[in-house]
């Protein structure tokens, strides 16, 4: 029967450790509730890359990102990026030392982001979908 504990132990331990931390959560991008051209996951793509600067109506876009570390900005930048949190580190710290772009701005939480982009119409975001608020507009989902 110990020997039992023992190995159901060790299966339970190596699925906790072994789950990716940000696997289970529904990342939502936002923007203001007036925008009414954020929809192309194509253009969000490379407003986040700085590609482009605009939304596909004209208007100007800019990015926030939520800060290093938090499982969101994790996700969004493997699942909707397709690049880790290092690719993504490196290939902002190039654009912005060749002067090509300047780095997107951040929100200290998801609560941050909220607020920000809630308050200027040229901001997309994204976040946790649990910590959502209908002072945004989600324009995609993953």
């Amino acid at each position: 029967m110990t020997m039992l504990k023992v190995l159901l132990t060790s299966v339970l331990l190596l699925l906790v450790l072994g789950s990716s931390h940000h696997s289970f959560a529904e990342i939502v991008i936002i923007v203001h509730p007036s925008n009414s051209a954020a929809g192309n996951p194509k253009t969000i793509k490379r407003i986040f890359l700085g590609k482009v600067k605009a939304f596909d109506g004209g208007d100007k876009a800019s990015p926030v990102e939520l800060p290093e570390g938090s499982a969101a900005r994790s996700t969004f930048n493997s699942d909707f990026l397709g690049k880790s949190d290092a690719q993504m580190k490196s290939y902002w710290g190039r654009l912005v030392f060749t002067g090509k772009a300047a780095a997107p701005d951040q929100a200290s939480s998801d609560e941050d982001m909220i607020a920000k982009v809630s308050a200027n119409p040229q901001l997309i975001g994204y976040v946790d979908s649990a910590k959502l608020t209908d002072a945004v507009k989600v324009v995609h989902r993953f």
